[in-house]
């Protein structure tokens, strides 16, 4: 029995681990790789009309998962959590072929991609939903945090990663970036339904599916994200679109639809988010860092790829073409510290809590991005390596830490659900985080960019008329442009005034064109909206840090069938709040939690039979 329990306790964990890394992975690679996917659909990154198909690229995935994971939740808890999670992997497998082998290009191409990538969204939902739930039924209380750390290091550090493989493979062909996902698919899919199983369930109760909630939660959240990026476009001789009816519209009758779901979720029956749950104070403080840590941190990639690609890489030496790459590569940092701080973090707030870790993690978040907004444009690399590690070490703190005193939290028939409402407060937060970024951004970017550029240009010759109406291009059309590791001047000189770039005009164009005028062009624009952008951030992670002062000691719901010390180390009082711990080291600690994860022979045996012993000799009331 002990032995049997430590596999599937493994098999748990690793299964799980690979679906989240896959789903998660998948939310990123488009980041790095889209101007390869653009340049091979025939897509021209400054025209207006392609900046819907850039942004729903990138955010349908996402926007997917954020309104089915929380019913997917509550499915895998009345249907099998395994059983979802197994079907969600098969999902995924066949959309990821699917994205790779779609038959057109231009808008036709950018569409189907689109749309297949919510089809994927829809597989990845089902992972995220039920792969937390199904470590939280594997692991007793006192290991889950190294295991939902392991896990969380794999969601997270999957979007980092996501930035390197999608640089690497879109070098080759932009199709390769969704190939890599179908051996990791089968894999996952194959080993799940040979091997995950679901633990006995109440097959009494039904769980209904609440589908005005859903209604009202999927249209109002689509409504908000359909009018930011309309909002970005030019609208009625304005460079922006935020004075369109039909933009206020979208922002207005979402924020409608979002309240009414919420009155929606205190009267029905079978709610989409069982608002109850966040009665609990643990559960709540958790859910808020959860939240306010996706929207702060959501779109930190964006703006780093962009101060990468646009700016600093070019004035170090490096074609346009060859940014999107190394863009990745000079970002391994965040990942690296990230990596460093998950696990641990986990496995020591398993004996400490997650108040501690969680705090200081989200106080020295936020202390990076004021080092990012404080630092030039044309950095020290060495400088700017060092904040990103501490960002990556600030967020491993916080990320699996707060996960499990969320798990932990709710009871055990409703572990789906709160993985769900989990997993949607982390996506619905980088969505908003997306779509707000970019708009911060290019607020800031439209009121300096339009002097900066006209300045540029007129002192490299070009006519005071040509220069003027240049300048007047809607800003977000360059902000993308450098997002896509792409030099605008030329393409925006050619076609305002096509002369000006022909032999004896007066215009320096070895310069214009240059790998240095564009990104000096745009510095002091980019620093300007950036420091509004990243201030939001700091803004929302110092809220979020104080939210997690407030969710109290260590907490654990009181589960049926479970010892009742929760584990060899730990003491627990009728009530579920967990007493004072055995003092076990640091590093002991960290020792058993390895040991039992990389298969040292009779750890986990051992470690069973401790729990056996222990609650056979505890005396019964």
């Amino acid at each position: 029995m002990p032995l049997t329990a430590a596999h599937d306790r493994r098999i748990a964990l690793s299964v799980t681990t690979v679906g989240i890394l896959a789903a998660t992975l998948n939310s990123s690679i488009l980041l790095i790789s889209l101007p390869a996917i653009f340049s091979g659909l025939g897509l021209n990154p400054l025209a207006p009309a392609n900046i819907s198909y850039l942004l729903w690229m990138l955010m349908g995935y996402l926007l997917v998962t954020a309104v089915l994971v929380v019913t997917f939740g509550r499915l895998g808890d009345q249907y099998g959590r395994a059983r979802l999670f197994n079907l969600g992997f098969g999902i995924f497998t066949v959309a990821s072929v699917a994205c790779a082998l779609v038959p057109n290009t231009g808008s036709a191409g950018a569409l189907e991609l689109i749309s297949l990538r919510i089809l994927q969204g829809v597989g990845g939902a089902m992972l995220t939903a039920n792969s937390t739930a199904i470590i939280t039924d594997a692991f007793p209380p006192d290991r889950r945090g190294f295991a939902l750390g392991v896990n969380q290091v794999a969601a997270i550090g999957g979007s980092f990663l996501g930035l390197i493989i999608g640089g690497l493979l879109s070098e080759w062909h932009w199709r390769a970036v969704f190939w890599v996902s179908v051996p990791i698919g089968i894999w996952g899919t194959w080993m799940g339904y040979r091997t995950l199983r679901d633990q006995p369930r109440d097959r009494q109760s039904k769980v209904a599916i609440d589908w005005w909630g859903n209604l009202t939660f999927g249209v109002g959240l689509i409504a908000i994200l359909v009018a930011i990026t309309y909002g970005l476009q030019p609208y009625g001789g304005h460079t922006m679109g935020w004075s369109s009816p039909m933009v206020l519209l979208g922002l207005i009758g979402g924020a409608v639809l979002l309240i009414a779901f919420g009155v929606i979720e205190t009267r029905v029956t079978d709610p989409m988010m069982d608002l109850r749950l966040f009665r609990i104070r643990a559960f709540a403080a958790g859910q808020t860092v959860n939240f306010l840590v996706s929207m702060a941190r959501g779109g930190l990639q964006f703006m780093l790829i962009i101060w990468l690609q646009g700016i600093w890489l070019p004035l170090h030496g490096y074609n346009f073409a060859n940014t999107p790459l190394w863009a990745g590569i000079y970002m391994l940092p965040l990942t690296i510290g990230f990596l460093v701080a998950g696990p641990a973090s986990g496995a020591l707030s398993d004996r400490f809590g997650a108040r501690a870790f969680s705090t200081g993690g989200l106080l020295l978040t936020a202390a990076t991005f004021g080092g990012l907004i404080a630092i030039p444009a044309n950095f020290n690399y060495v400088v700017f390596a060092i904040l990103l590690a501490l960002n990556g070490i600030g967020m491993g703190l916080v990320a699996a830490p707060n996960s499990a005193a969320i798990m932990n939290a709710v009871p055990a028939n409703e572990r789906g659900a709160a993985s769900g409402i989990r997993a949607t407060g982390m996506n619905a937060g980088m969505v908003l985080s997306m779509g707000g970024f970019f708009t911060l951004m290019a607020i800031g970017l439209a009121s300096r960019l339009p002097a900066s550029m006209y300045d540029g240009l007129t002192r490299l010759g070009i006519t005071p008329d040509a220069a003027n109406s240049i300048s007047h291009t809607p800003p977000v059309g360059t902000l993308f442009a450098a997002f896509l590791g792409d030099n605008p001047i030329k393409a925006l000189v050619s076609q305002v005034d096509p002369q000006q770039l022909r032999p004896g005009s007066g215009v320096d164009v070895a310069t214009l064109t240059g790998r240095e005028f564009f990104p000096h062009l745009i510095s002091d624009p980019f620093r300007h909206g950036l420091a509004i952008a990243f201030g939001a951030s700091i803004v929302m992670l110092l809220i979020a840090a104080v939210a997690s002062l407030m969710r109290g000691e260590r907490f654990i719901h009181g589960e049926s069938g479970m010892p009742a010390g929760s584990g060899p180390d730990r003491r627990s009082d009728s009530d579920g709040q967990v007493g004072t711990p055995r003092h076990e080291t640091v590093v002991e600690a960290m020792a058993r939690e390895g040991a039992a994860l990389d298969g040292i022979p009779g750890q986990d045996v051992a470690y069973e039979d401790a729990l056996a012993d222990q609650s056979a000799s505890r005396p019964r009331p």
